[in-house]
């Protein structure tokens, strides 16, 4: 096969301005990255950009993004650097390693266990809705981080260990994910240099190993002393989960880095969405109302929601497939191993190619007066008419999260459950902004008065 070199794929697709010697495109990744990557769409299909010492492409057109990105199934060297959280979780692993991986955790994500999952997930969100008072004000970025770190780890670990747990992942998973985030939009080289955020950074990231590889070694003496215990969490089913084809297991280093994999994951993905949620109803009256009605119906007397309402909970649905719409990651990415083409374009091989799924999802070309929240736009008759291609929350093809059923029902159920019995209304003078934390795009302060409805 033909190589191409870099100069001619240069001048195969247009090159993103603004660019600096040395650093690329970095700082302004770095800065805004997701309105950054949503201009360049205007500039073509596939626009060229230099992040440090390697380059990436930038894929702006949906069809091109899902024929690209199924085909492609290595995650690239951006991802690569993430090893110093994610170990060798699904996210990073590539070829036949990341497909038996998911093999393996599949049954922790199987219907039945969504179902045990779910009485857990209702149950912190009752406990949540349960701590306020009319009147109060309170930071709700903050209070929904706080909802989202309890429930997965109450998902991931039952019992005390589960409550312990989540007092250390508050505190230390946002500071985290920040430093990665910063590390991961500079050059390579700079990871070494004794620099007080590297510094920090490997501080944090020792005492949240250390959590979660206790928590391991509790569970482990605990299956040692009744080998047919089962509690029910994710850890129990990763623990005790075996590939049918090779009949292997998950060794303790496998089972840790997948842990962290969905702390970091559904943490922060769960605790943006949910905050979002709440700020749309509140300056949406009219679709708040619409949720309302449905709660009163379903929820009598303000009820928690459990698993067997979700059929039930088609306007709460509606507004969680709006949220993620408007308010989803910001960044996927695949390798290229090879000389390839895309649409026509020629890629050389090695370089990264990159997606941005918030970019597409408020793009007026395909989703009509994108930064109006609209839950009507997920009626069946509506949906009907939208490409797939258009609509990407939880990635696809090989690498679609295999959490998305999880994330979904946790969500739905604890905006239900809340909802029920709580308003929110926005504090006069405040603003809140958007900020990419991880591949998230996450909220500034979130003021806001509770109100209740029982």
């Amino acid at each position: 096969m033909t190589t191409i070199n870099e100069r001619q794929a240069a001048r195969s697709a247009p090159t993103a301005p603004g660019g600096l010697p040395l650093l690329g495109h970095a700082l302004r990744l770095a800065r805004r990255p997701h309105h950054f990557l949503s201009t360049l769409s205007a500039l073509g299909p596939l626009v060229r950009i230099r992040i440090g010492g390697y380059v990436a492409y930038v894929v702006t057109e949906p069809a091109l993004i899902r024929k690209a990105f199924v085909t492609h199934s290595d995650q690239g060297v951006l991802v690569e650097r993430t090893r110093a959280l994610t170990g060798d979780g699904v996210i990073v692993l590539q070829g036949q390693k990341h497909r038996q991986e998911r093999r393996l955790i599949a049954p922790a994500f199987a219907k039945a266990r969504i179902a045990q999952y779910a009485s857990v997930m209702a149950r912190h969100g009752a406990e949540c809705s349960r701590s306020w008072r009319d009147g109060r004000q309170i930071l709700l970025n903050e209070e929904m981080h706080e909802l989202a770190v309890r429930t997965m780890a109450g998902t991931l670990f039952q019992g005390t260990l589960g409550t312990e747990t989540a007092r250390h992942i508050h505190r230390l998973l946002p500071p985290v994910m920040t430093l990665l985030v910063q590390r991961g939009t500079r050059p390579a080289w700079t990871d070494r240099l004794p620099l007080p955020g590297n510094r920090r950074f490997e501080v944090l990231l020792a005492e949240l190993k250390a959590v979660t590889r206790k928590i391991i070694t509790s569970r482990r003496a605990e299956l040692a002393a009744d080998p047919e215990h089962d509690p029910g969490d994710l850890l129990g089913a990763l623990l005790q989960a075996r590939d049918d084809e090779s009949g292997a297991m998950l060794s303790d280093t496998q089972v840790h880095d997948e842990l962290l994999n969905f702390l970091v994951a559904g943490t922060q993905a769960a605790a943006a969405t949910l905050a979002w949620i709440f700020h749309e109803l509140a300056a949406n009256p009219d679709v708040e109302a619409a949720l309302h009605a449905e709660l009163d119906t379903v929820l009598t007397e303000g009820r928690p929601a459990e698993f067997a309402d979700l059929e039930r909970l088609d306007v709460t649905k509606r507004v969680v497939s709006e949220s993620l719409r408007k308010y989803s990651p910001w960044l996927t990415l695949r390798q290229i191993t090879e000389p390839t083409t895309i649409g026509d374009v020629q890629i050389p091989g090695g370089v990264v190619l990159f997606a941005c799924p918030i970019a597409v999802h408020r793009d007026p070309k395909f989703h009509p007066d994108p930064m109006r929240f609209d839950p009507d736009r997920w009626l069946p008759e509506n949906r009907a008419r939208m490409s797939n291609d258009t609509y990407m929350p939880f990635g696809m093809g090989a690498r679609q999260c295999p959490g998305n059923v999880f994330a979904l029902t946790q969500v739905t159920l604890q905006i239900a459950t809340i909802a029920a019995r709580w308003r929110f209304r926005a504090m006069p003078g405040s603003k809140v902004e958007e900020v990419a934390i991880g591949a998230f795009v996450q909220p500034t302060r979130m003021p806001m008065r509770v109100e209740a409805r029982l």
